[in-house]
């Protein structure tokens, strides 16, 4: 960590939260270099991506979406190097996930644990994790709210 950055560079582990969440909104600000690779897991069980793919053709293993499941209706990635937003909203197994200020996928039901998942048990809460072992990337200002909170 430096000047409030968190920068993990690989080789290195996932970060994990210590505390498990059940429904909740998360705020996460990150910036990568050309090519990386990187993930956000909501409850340890469900990816969403993040990767240095800004102009490539929608799919679910593209920037904003949920690994392999869900793919975002538009492309509002940035180019490596700058900073980008990311605020995902999981009510139990609906997600909203808004990519630099723009809805890409809105309230859809995610089908299943995507593959990394710490574990499968879909009914419990679980962590926030950080994946650090596919490529450098930067994240600042992560927050998380809970509901009523």
């Amino acid at each position: 960590m430096r000047a409030g950055i968190l920068a993990p560079t690989p080789p290195c582990v996932d970060l994990v939260t210590e505390d498990a969440f059940e429904d909740f909104t998360l705020h996460v600000e990150f910036r990568y270099p050309a090519g990386s690779n990187s993930g956000v897991y909501l409850r340890g069980r469900y990816e969403v991506q993040i990767q240095d793919d800004a102009g490539k053709a929608l799919d679910p293993l593209r920037l904003g979406g949920v690994y392999g499941f869900l793919t975002p209706s538009v492309d509002a990635g940035r180019a490596a190097g700058e900073w980008q937003t990311l605020d995902v909203i999981l009510v139990g197994r609906r997600i909203t996930v808004v990519l630099n200020g723009t809805t890409i996928i809105d309230g859809q039901e995610i089908p299943g644990i995507t593959g990394g998942a710490l574990d499968s048990d879909e009914s419990a809460p679980g962590p926030i994790m950080l994946q650090g072992d596919h490529g450098p990337i930067e994240f600042r200002s992560l927050a998380l709210r809970r509901p009523g909170a």
